[in-house]
């Protein structure tokens, strides 16, 4: 059963679909630009410039923390907040956080009453617009395609991956690892697919549900790293291109399965190594950006478009990466910031890989049939979600998921019969390395943070700031 062959005019309507889709989370980017500052921006964006408002934000934070404590800070002594100990209040913290907003989109939102009835309208209704226009869209796409090709079979032997995809897309949609981090271990290690067609499944369903989930995150105005967004495509698309051609196919089957779940095992355990402080410094935004920053972000970017080249996902992990370890970034900043970061270079991928290569493997456009009209409503489901959650109930997705993949790898994959008998100790290598690195990243992070901090606390008054806060703070606690 569905063994139909996917004609032209139904790859056409889904490429179609994903360019639309593109093109409209082009308009809402522009349709926030202050073209009066444009200029500004854009060196602020390059780093030639500071933007004061950021800046100030950082300093902010900075100055909360003197030299003196941050060994206090680091080691999870830092006098909390009382908190509600219901099993409400649990639930208020972790689960129903307040979005957090650009600042021009939060604005709007306190002003919403003065703007025009239309305006006031969407301002008002920007989540459920943002979750509708995608859905519509693509499935005003993919009904009539379905109807006129009669590709309901596939369902009959493809229902598992419309399945997994449920829950896959909301996953990717909430976390920083994409659809393909679901799709790929699955397809690969419990159904034995080709790694081949889960990369190029993996591809085309993120140029879908990752491009839908960027739209509501860029309609709803939830805050990004556009620092991160901007360098590190620019590197991806390159690492993509070089990772299709000369990478890719140098790797056999189990060696991409291995590869895959052994180094985001490895970055788990990093972050989670990381977050055992619960009272961290956490900035909005890379702060104190400077062009030595661009050239990271880049080089992260090409490292990540290689990885995706393999699996089909790995820019948006490798950038979520280097914010939360390296510039200390909030999850919940880091997390939509790398889900619009894998909607750009997912379509990258997925276009290069059928019109710039051999074109997309027949069985993964079948899979793509069965799970559009799913993920296209679930990643950005999966978005709103995620941006009512606490940083650390996303951090503790990506633990699970990674840990699931691992234990999954080792579980289902019969290295001696498949020829690798030595493959489950080199995945053992790959994750000793991979936490290796992953801390050095982390504690390179630590030595920026205190940099920062000494020089946030060099000026006299800073110092006196902070003392009078220490003061008052000890006074209160009396």
């Amino acid at each position: 059963m569905g063994t139909k062959p996917i004609e032209q005019f139904a790859k056409d309507n889904i490429v179609t679909g994903v360019v639309i889709m593109c093109f409209l989370c082009l308009v809402t980017v522009l349709s926030d630009l202050d073209y009066k500052t444009i200029v500004h921006d854009s060196l602020v964006l390059l780093g030639l410039r500071e933007d004061v408002e950021a800046e100030a934000k950082a300093a902010k934070i900075l100055k909360s923390a003197s030299v003196e404590n941050l060994e206090a800070i680091a080691a999870g002594e830092k006098e909390a907040e009382p908190e509600d100990k219901s099993i409400g209040g649990f639930f208020r913290k972790y689960f129903m956080v307040k979005q957090v907003l650009s600042a021009e989109a939060q604005q709007k939102l306190e002003e919403a009453e003065k703007l025009p009835p239309f305006r006031r309208f969407v301002v008002k209704n920007r989540k459920l617009i943002s979750l509708a226009i995608p859905a519509i869209l693509f499935h005003a796409i993919w009904w009539p395609t379905m109807a006129i090709g009669d590709y309901w079979e596939q369902f009959d032997s493809k229902y598992f991956m419309s399945i997994t995809m449920v829950f896959g897309s909301m996953f990717a949609g909430c976390t920083s690892e994409g659809g393909a981090a679901v799709a790929f271990p699955v397809m690969t290690l419990v159904f034995d697919i080709s790694p081949k067609v889960a990369r190029d499944f993996s591809f085309m369903i993120q140029a879908q549900g990752m491009t839908a989930a960027s739209f509501s995150i860029l309609f709803m105005k939830i805050r990004l790293e556009w620092h991160s967004i901007v360098f590190c495509t620019l590197g991806g698309i390159i690492g993509m291109v070089v990772g299709l051609e000369e990478v890719a196919p140098l790797m056999d089957p189990p060696v991409k399965k291995m590869f895959f779940v052994c180094t985001w095992a490895a970055f788990a355990s990093a972050l989670y190594w990381l977050n055992r402080d619960h009272g961290r410094l956490a900035f909005d935004i890379i702060p104190n950006y400077r062009f030595w920053k661009t050239c990271v972000l880049v080089v992260t970017g090409f490292v990540g478009g290689v990885f995706s080249s393999i699996a089909g996902s790995g820019i948006d992990i490798c950038s979520f990466a280097i914010l939360t370890l390296l510039f200390r970034v909030s999850e919940r900043t880091a997390t939509p910031t790398s889900v619009v970061l894998m909607g750009i270079n997912t379509v990258v991928g997925f276009l290069y890989r059928e019109y710039g290569m051999d074109g997309i493997a027949p069985d993964a456009w079948k899979f793509l049939l069965v799970c559009m009209p799913i993920v296209v409503f679930g990643a950005p489901l999966g978005s709103y979600i995620g941006s009512h959650l606490h940083r650390l109930v996303l951090a503790w997705m990506v633990y699970i998921l990674d840990f699931v993949q691992l234990v999954c790898a080792y579980a289902l994959i019969d290295f001696a019969a498949k020829g690798y008998p030595d493959l489950p100790y080199i995945g053992i290598g790959i994750i000793v390395g991979g936490y290796l690195m992953f801390s050095v990243i982390t504690m390179l992070g630590t030595y920026l943070m205190k940099c920062q901090i000494a020089e946030a606390g060099e000026s006299p008054d800073v110092k006196a700031e902070v003392k009078a806060k220490q003061m008052e703070d000890g006074a209160t606690a009396i």
